[in-house]
């Protein structure tokens, strides 16, 4: 089904004048319709206070398009806008979901924040996870003594997951940040330009995210010291490093927690948490060894989120100099039954980095609806589990596949490119374009089953799975092994040790399909900036337009094999395909015909080259 005669406008520089307006400035606003669409007028409605306003555009046609124009006013720090197109009798809406034929509630609106955006580098980004504890292993880590609640692992035992056995989070392999550094040009040749790391604090668990103190690094990691390493050879390679920080509970033994037990209710340390008269205590998702932080008090506040003296900002600065977080459960961060504080909570971390840093990036881990916690001054993006893993493992999931859902009961669905279309716009449209431009796409993470193994193993749907990942709008992060064909069932199972000792098990043609498509996202500013226009989509096949006032590119992704078809966009140059073959794009009557395909793969071309 051919798409591109729909009208369209989405935040990108060809349909928004200024991403990141200050308040009372007035912005441009176009929408583009096909010569061939009949429509009479399209009206800008916007609300002014709650209010809904209605601005008149202006049209011109250029080039088989109608272009409409607008001014909207940014009188509210968050201001959405729609667009209401009349047609002879008939009336639509365009809002970030979609067009809609019915007059619907304002929550998929387009967006335009009053506020600073994510920097370029985390835009740019090609972000790369590393669980510490399965990554590398330095010569230093073989000289230190193994603690108490630790089980130690030979690097190719198997992992512990099954079920609620307890010794999942004991298992200890013993990489360290050393040992990350020792493989910088690993990740170089990967095409990443961001390391995140896990956590790094000290916690009687291989995760880490029960801290016992956020004031240094864990031994086992190499201290302090090793951490200031990693950071100055990231720094010295030109990329930046990203901290993990869980601002939603402590560890049980946390010195915070200890000091507040140990003192019972008259102790400082007493109003860090949720304590009940008699000793109980709110925890995270019940399990009591994760005691949950309680950000209505103004003092734990400013010890966690708030000044360069905060843990947010102890990192920020030298010798650390960590250049931005992921928080993690960001979305549970300060939100207890009829308590939330969760905004202020985002906003005290990015003004904080902010205060100590020139362009700080601060991604909150949230993985359904972040609405409202990604507008204006919060985070400046999620992981979008919800707005693009889900969809994407529902599209390429083999059926047959052992991979267990995360935080639902049941498998995900396998559903046609339709129905996966609706979902990412539905998506877009809520979390707004720039919040979904500048959170992380993944296809999985520590905390989910590896995508090779959601799409039964295959290496060829996983290349288009990739492709996806790094030409959709948002930024490409990938869980150290994927490049590789590392495999998973569920989270635990997916933090297998990286092989290093073992290349020749590698799957070397999806790791330099990883690395083209990181080359080709930096090459071509408009998939890393372009609008998406949907071009063609049937069950197998997803096809759309990255635009972008330097170029635009095409991108057609396919599940299975399929015919060919014809799309009336400029001729294009071919630059990459996750396959062999694959040729420039010749013009004729009818635009462009994309060649038919003989079983999965992606191809990405330049249009207006050839």
């Amino acid at each position: 089904m051919s798409l591109l005669h729909l009208p369209h406008h989405d935040g990108s520089p060809l349909y928004v004048s200024d991403e990141a307006p200050t308040l009372g400035d007035t912005v441009t606003v176009r929408v583009r319709t096909s010569a061939e669409d009949p429509v009479d007028a399209i009206w800008l409605r916007t609300t002014y206070d709650a209010e809904p306003v209605f601005h008149p555009t202006t049209s011109q046609a250029a080039e088989g398009a109608v272009w409409w124009e607008a001014r909207l006013p940014v009188h509210n720090p968050v201001t959405r806008y729609r667009f209401l197109i009349v047609r002879g009798g008939e009336q639509e809406w365009l809002t970030g979901g979609g067009i809609v034929g019915h007059d619907v509630p304002d929550g998929a609106d387009f967006r335009l924040a009053a506020f600073p955006a994510a920097p370029d580098w985390g835009r740019d980004a090609v972000v790369y996870q590393v669980f510490p504890d399965r990554f590398a292993r330095s010569a230093a880590a073989d000289e230190r003594e193994v603690p108490d609640w630790a089980l130690e692992a030979g690097w190719d035992d198997e992992v512990v997951f099954e079920g609620s056995d307890p010794r999942t989070p004991m298992q200890f392999f013993g990489g360290d940040l050393d040992g990350i550094t020792e493989h910088l040009d690993h990740v170089a040749e990967v095409g990443a330009d961001v390391v995140y790391t896990t956590p790094v604090f000290p916690g009687e668990s291989n995760h880490r995210y029960n801290a016992t103190t956020f004031t240094s690094v864990d031994p086992l990691l190499g201290g302090d010291e090793a951490y200031a390493r990693l950071s100055t050879a990231v720094h010295a390679r030109g990329w930046r490093i990203l901290g993990d920080l869980t601002t939603n509970h402590t560890g049980d033994t946390h010195e915070w927690f200890l000091s507040a037990v140990d003192g019972g209710v008259d102790d400082p340390h007493r109003s860090f948490y949720y304590f009940e008269e008699d000793g109980t205590y709110a925890c995270w998702m019940g399990h009591g060894t994760l005691p949950k932080i309680n950000h209505a008090d103004l003092d734990v506040r400013h010890a966690m989120v708030e000044g360069p003296h905060s843990v947010v900002g102890r990192w920020l600065r030298p010798p650390y100099d960590v250049d931005g977080w992921r928080i993690d459960v960001a979305n549970m961060t300060g939100r207890l039954a009829d308590i939330d504080v969760a905004h202020e909570v985002a906003r005290a971390v990015r003004a904080t980095a902010a205060e100590l840093r020139e362009d700080p990036w601060v991604i909150g881990e949230h993985n359904h609806d972040a609405t409202g916690d990604v507008d204006g001054d919060g985070w400046h993006g999620t992981m979008n589990y919800s707005g693009f893993s889900w969809p994407v493992w529902s599209w390429l999931r083999d059926p047959a596949s052992p991979a267990r859902p995360f935080g639902r009961p049941v498998p995900v669905p396998r559903r046609g490119g339709g129905a996966v279309v609706d979902t990412l716009r539905a998506w877009q449209g809520t979390l707004g374009w720039r919040a979904t431009a500048s959170s992380w796409n993944i296809l999985g993470s520590h905390d989910s089953a590896r995508i090779r193994t959601v799409v039964g193993g295959d290496a060829q749907v996983h290349r288009v799975a990739a492709g996806l990942q790094f030409s959709l709008p948002g930024v490409p992060m990938l869980f150290a092994g994927d490049e590789i064909g590392l495999e998973g069932v569920t989270g635990e199972d997916s933090r297998r040790t990286m092989p290093w000792h073992r290349e020749d098990e590698w799957d070397r043609t999806t790791l330099t399909a990883y690395a083209d498509l990181a080359r080709v996202r930096r090459d071509h500013v408009a998939l890393r900036r372009g609008g998406l226009r949907w071009a063609y989509v049937d069950d197998d096949t997803l096809a759309y337009v990255r635009e972008h006032p330097d170029g635009s590119v095409l991108v057609v992704a396919r599940r299975a094999a399929g015919s060919a078809f014809a799309l009336a966009v400029e001729p294009g140059s071919h630059l990459f395909g996750s396959e062999p073959g694959g040729a420039d794009l010749a013009g004729g009557p009818e635009g462009v015909e994309v060649p038919a395909a003989d079983g999965p793969r992606v191809d990405i071309w330049a249009l207006g080259e050839e």
